[in-house]
This record gives structure tokens, sequence and C-alpha cells, in this order.
């Protein structure tokens, strides 16, 4: 073999072993291995198992998401519903009810279960079954507004400030301390309408009519004075109502004396302590109609008319130091324009006058200077 012919074959040995180590693998051929060449009919069409090409991961793979599949996927945590914004009215759900389509109205009788536990888990009372209109102020106020928001058949925890409890006072029935927080635990069980008011039996009225009346004395002594009057004007209503059902004389005596001239007379004074003179005259003198000798109503109705009538008179001089008085501004305007022509025109002449007396006392003082030269 020649010299060249050695050069070509050495090259073309470096430069198949150059391309092996570029594309990163060793030819077969290179390694000095001896190889078989399979046949066609050895060749099988099916690929292999891909557990047994990729290792045993695809199985692992698989096992996984299996086990995510069967296992249940974490419920919601429930979380504190902030009735109010202000931290002071809280509610939770424990079981879920029917849906928000089944939440009571106010206005309708609902029904309840309640357990009522003071802020470090002393147990107060549980009442089944309690009944009361929703937003009559029946209950205490954490009860009127929670409830509103309960779907039927749920169970709700709810903690209330005393403000929405029992307040300063706290109570004797049930026994809760002044200023205490309570844990209550509600279940709703039913809401239906209200009674038909001109159907009720007089028997039935006049008791609900004594169930406000007494719940707004309950408001009246613990000084929640608006509730009063929600609880008294609900009772009003009530006795005052007309009737479908037919009633004696007794019954309709019984309806209006003595409890409904006591709920006005309440009625009048906490209007008047809230400055609605108008309207707190205007219920006493319902209840004097009902009894007119009563001492009472007379010395109070005339207290009334009596701050009625200096708070117009107040109002009134308020609105004339508002607006002012035109006239006596006209007035005041009209002499102060005479007073000061009267002081310009003063002024005016005795300038004048000053003027003058100058002009004289140097035109005789020329006159002798002259006569002396």
């Amino acid at each position: 073999m020649t010299e060249i012919e050695e050069s070509m074959d050495s090259s073309d040995s470096h430069d198949s072993a150059t391309s092996g180590k570029k594309s990163g693998r060793t030819s077969l051929l290179d390694s000095g291995e001896d190889f078989e060449v399979l046949n066609e009919e050895d060749i099988d069409d099916e690929p292999p198992p891909l557990e047994d090409a990729g290792g045993g991961k695809g199985k692992n793979t698989d096992e996984r998401t299996n086990a995510d599949t069967d296992s249940d996927p974490p419920g919601p945590v429930e979380e504190w519903l902030d009735v109010l914004g202000n931290d002071q009215l809280k509610k939770k759900v424990l079981e879920e009810g029917k849906g928000r389509d089944s939440r009571p109205q106010k206005g309708q009788n609902v029904k309840i279960n309640l357990k009522t536990c003071l802020s470090d888990g002393t147990l107060v009372e549980e009442q089944s079954d309690l009944s009361f209109t929703l937003g009559d102020g029946d209950v205490i106020q954490a009860l009127d507004l929670t409830v509103m928001l309960m779907e039927m058949g749920e169970k709700a925890l709810v903690q209330a400030n005393a403000k929405y409890a029992y307040g300063e006072r706290g109570s004797l029935e049930p026994e809760v301390p002044p200023n205490e927080e309570l844990s209550l635990e509600v279940e709703l069980l039913e809401a239906s309408d209200a009674p038909d008011l001109e159907l009720l039996p007089p028997a039935e009225k006049t008791a609900l009519a004594i169930h406000k009346r007494e719940r707004g004395n309950v408001h009246y002594q613990r000084g929640d004075y608006a509730f009063a009057v929600n609880s008294y004007s609900i009772a009003l209503t009530i006795t005052e109502s007309s009737s479908k059902v037919d009633i004696t004389p007794e019954e309709e005596t019984l309806e209006h004396q003595p409890d409904n001239i006591k709920a006005l007379f309440r009625m009048g004074k906490v209007l008047a302590l809230q400055g609605e003179y108008a309207e707190a005259i205007q219920t006493l003198r319902k209840a004097l109609k009902l009894e007119p000798s009563n001492k009472t109503i007379h010395a109070e109705l005339s207290k009334l008319v009596k701050k009625n009538s200096e708070q117009r008179g107040a109002e009134q001089a308020l609105y004339k130091k508002m607006l002012g008085n035109p006239a006596s501004s006209s007035s005041s305007s009209s002499s102060s324009q005479k007073h000061w022509a009267k002081s310009s025109w003063g002024l005016s002449w005795k300038w004048l006058f000053g003027a003058t007396a100058v002009a004289l006392g140097g035109v005789a003082l020329s006159v002798v200077i002259a006569a002396r030269n």
C-alpha cells in the first residue's frame, strides 16, 4: 500500500472516531465487540410494556394517581360570619340547612331549640321548641338578628357581645351576670306566617297583646326605650285591630282595660324621654280618652304640653336668630345713615368755619405788616 493510501485510511479512521465523540455515542464498530444482526422476522411489532420501558416510573405514577383519586377531598373549612361587621355578633354553621330559600322572614313565627352558655362554657339554660315572632323584640337581639340568617334545619353557633344579649345589667331569669358575652347553640325547626289578627279569638288576641306589653315592660326597665316603644306599639296594634269574630261586651272591656291604658301611658313617657313631645301628647290623650278620670295621666299630659310649648318657642327664637329680623335691620340701617349724615354735616360745617377763620386771620396779619412798613 502506498503512503497516500495509508494516510487516507488513517484520516478516515480519525474522522469516524471524532464524529463519534462529537455525537456523544461510541459506535459498536469502534468498540471492537462482536454483535449479531437481527432478521426482520425476529423483530416484534409490539412495543415493550410501559413499565418496562420506563424503569417502573409509570407504575408508581399510576399508583399515586389512583391513591389521589380514591382519597376524599377535604371539605370546606367553616368560618365565622361577622353579622354586623363589628366583631361583636358572629355566627358559625354547625350543620347545613335546606338552602337559602328556606330562611325565615321578619314577622314570621319561628320555633327553635336553644342552648345558652356563658363565655366560660357555663350552662345557663336549655329551651326546646321556643317560639317567638321574628323581629318583634320578643327575644334578645342576638337571636332576632341571627335566626333571620339561618336555613330551615340548620344548627348554628352564635357568639354574642353583651350589647346584643343582656347588656350592662345582666339578667335574673335566666341568670346572666352584667356585661357577659354569651354562646348560643341554635337549631331552626320551623317558620310560619303570623296569624291574622282579625280572625284571632278574643282570648288569644288578649293573651298576645299582654305578652307584647310585658316584653315592652322588660325593655323599659332595662332602659332600652326604642325596643320598649316597638313592643308597646305592637301590643296596641293588636288590641286596636278590628275583629271578624263575635265578642261579648265583657270581652271588649277586658280587651281595652286596664292593660291598654298602662301601655299607652308608658309609651307616652318613653316618647317624652326621647324628646318626641308631640307624639307623646297624642299617645297620652288616647290613654286619657279610655280613662278620663285618671289624675296621673292628666298631670303627665299637662307637663308635656308645657314642655312642648317651651320647645316650640325656643325653636322659633332660634329660627329668627338664624334668619335675622329684616324690619329691625332696616330701621337700624336707616338710623345709622341718618347719624352718619348728621355727623358728616357737623364735620363739614366745623371744617368750613375753621378754614374761614384761618383765612381772615391771614388777611388781618397782612394788613398789620403792611401798616408797619
